[in-house]
């Protein structure tokens, strides 16, 4: 869609072919609504030429005989911040992508980029240098009486753990991203299984970008930033995929991913992370910014155990116990071990719980459509829904209980201990 008159996409082209140049030149003549404010040579020509010019999208080139791309979209970005820079190359390994990432880039399409994927993303960063160029005409200078900061969300940060592998933690995590997302409330989930994250292949999703290109920028997070490295979910859910490869996962340190959960918390109403089965600094630093972790165990001796561990390494800790919620996964009703006995041995209410409901699960993994989009008489379902209405509640504003609400509180039945072997 063209926009209005006075108000297109200006666009500098940097590359030192001629040819190039000239034939991207002549693609976008065509777009009424993007224009052409300049062409040049190098890397330092297309630094003074965006200076000049002030562009919202740069087609940066790589390989140049003066000042590399990456060298002048470091620069550009710092001295034209409105501008979103593309890399166009024929470099296009992860090497590549990532220094680019790191110097300021907001895209990267290979040389020659398709017709259709160079114009959408011409347009979609546009969009992007102009709601940056107007936030910065309207906002007063810094220092200015009654110039106001950034006022963020103030979301809250949901992980989702088990101490014991299989237990279904990422079919929790997607569907319940899901759940929590409506038009009120922004929802992005975080692939935080650095090494074998799955978040991707339950969604069916992909992404050039992922974890690793926000860490790598933990101190200059800005919201159109994330909106150019999330993918989208046709629900309406973001989506922040793990790293690529498990050696990528070193990419990303705890101190890192903590301050990219918390420059999300301020662009998103609920952040949903999915962990992995392990204990590392990596997932203390997510316990430690997160408003509740979702224990999930599944109604069996091992995975109770492992529980069990986990409840006496946070009182070791001082994490406060109110921040974790218990909940049992794949619950059989006919029989076996029950939410009664889990809270009788553990000491621990459950908060919430999923039943069993093998051929319903399955499906949507295969499917890549998680199954809290099905029927809600379905028991997963029910579940889930149940799950998110109450972290809703939880975080709404209350009101101080009266000595009547506790008086009306009923402690929970006993049941045998399941430690106690008979």
């Amino acid at each position: 869609m063209a926009t209005q008159a006075g108000a297109n996409i200006r666009v500098l082209i940097v590359d030192d072919f001629a040819e190039t140049r000239e034939n991207i030149r002549k693609l976008l003549q065509f777009e009424p609504d993007i224009d052409v404010v300049g062409m040049a040579r190098s890397g330092r020509e297309g630094i003074q030429l965006a200076k000049d010019t002030r562009p919202n999208v740069v087609l940066m080139d790589i390989n140049m005989p003066d000042m590399d791309g990456i060298q002048a979209t470091e620069i550009i970005a710092k001295e034209v911040p409105i501008a979103q820079i593309v890399i166009v190359s024929v470099q296009s390994d992860t090497d590549y992508l990532r220094r680019a990432m790191l110097a300021g880039a907001r895209d990267f399409l290979s040389k020659p980029p398709p017709a259709d994927e160079l114009i959408n993303t011409i347009r979609r960063l546009g969009q992007m240098s102009r709601q940056r160029e107007l936030l910065a005409a309207t906002q007063p200078p810094p220092g200015t009486p009654g110039a106001a900061g950034h006022k963020g969300v103030g979301g809250k940060i949901i992980s989702v753990f088990s101490p014991k592998g299989g237990a279904g933690c990422t079919t929790l995590a997607t569907n319940l991203a899901l759940a929590l997302h409506s038009g009120d409330n922004k929802v992005i989930i975080v692939d935080a299984n650095l090494q074998f994250g799955d978040v991707g292949v339950f969604l069916n999703l992909q992404g050039k970008y992922s974890l690793v290109s926000l860490a790598e920028r933990a101190d200059e997070i800005e919201e159109d930033f994330i909106q150019s490295v999330v993918a989208s979910h046709s629900s309406g859910v973001k989506v922040l995929l793990g790293p690529p490869t498990p050696e990528d996962a070193e990419l990303v340190g705890a101190g890192q991913l903590k301050k990219v959960l918390e420059a999300l918390r301020e662009h998103f109403h609920y952040v949903v992370v999915d962990t992995a089965a392990v204990l590392r600094d990596v997932e203390l630093t997510i316990f430690d910014v997160s408003d509740r972790v979702l224990l999930v165990a599944t109604p069996d001796i091992p995975s109770l155990a492992n529980i069990k561990k986990f409840f006496d390494l946070i009182e070791k800790l001082e994490m406060p116990s109110e921040r974790v919620w218990l909940l049992l996964n794949r619950v059989d009703r006919r029989g076996g071990i029950t939410a009664a006995n889990v809270e009788e041995t553990l000491k621990h209410t459950v908060r919430g719980q999923i039943l069993l409901d093998e051929k319903t699960v399955l499906a949507s993994i295969n499917s890549g459509v998680p199954f809290v989009t099905g029927a809600k008489s379905l028991p997963p379902v029910q579940g889930v829904l149940d799950l998110a209405q109450k972290l809703r509640e939880e975080f709404a504003p209350k009101e101080a209980a009266t000595p009547a609400d506790e008086r009306g509180r009923k402690p929970p039945a006993k049941a045998p201990s399941l430690f106690q072997r008979r």
